[in-house]
């Protein structure tokens, strides 16, 4: 099952796809964020190239555990999202996946203006990868806590 993750910011969307077998992440792109109807076209159209099956949205989650103002958006842009498409869309929690992004990017040794041209999608990544690793755990019979 091929899955599309999605770190969807103010201005920038960052998309990644899992492989056909649902063990790896991927970046596609990033998409710059126009009009809301552009946006969906967008995500529409790569769903149609690539057979995505599922689409995981990285929620802001706050870090005592609550959903703050921008989880918010982020449930409003999904459900206007579901509209568009009968595809199952679930989100995940992205706390830190575009300060492990930033981080990893560092690390590389990348300057801030090619850091801040993949950080989103990067993020997209770190999502849909830690979405794939937690189902293949619960599949393998395991659980986080384990």
């Amino acid at each position: 099952m091929r899955m599309m993750g999605l770190d969807v910011g103010s201005k920038t969307i960052g998309v990644a796809i899992s492989d056909e077998l649902g063990l790896t992440a991927q970046g596609l792109k990033i998409i710059q964020r126009k009009a809301m109807e552009d946006d969906f076209k967008e995500l529409c159209t790569i769903i149609s190239q690539f057979m995505i099956e599922k689409i995981i949205v990285g929620l802001p989650i706050n870090l005592d555990g609550t959903l703050g103002r921008q989880a918010d958006t982020i449930l409003e842009w999904i459900n206007r999202f579901k509209d568009r498409t009968s595809i199952p869309v679930e989100t995940w929690d992205e706390r830190f996946s575009t300060v492990q992004a930033s981080r990893t990017l560092l690390e590389a040794d990348l300057s801030r203006k090619k850091r801040k041209k993949v950080i989103d999608k990067l993020a997209a990544v770190l999502i849909l990868q830690g979405y794939l690793d937690q189902a293949r755990r619960r599949d393998d019979g395991f659980t986080a806590s384990a």
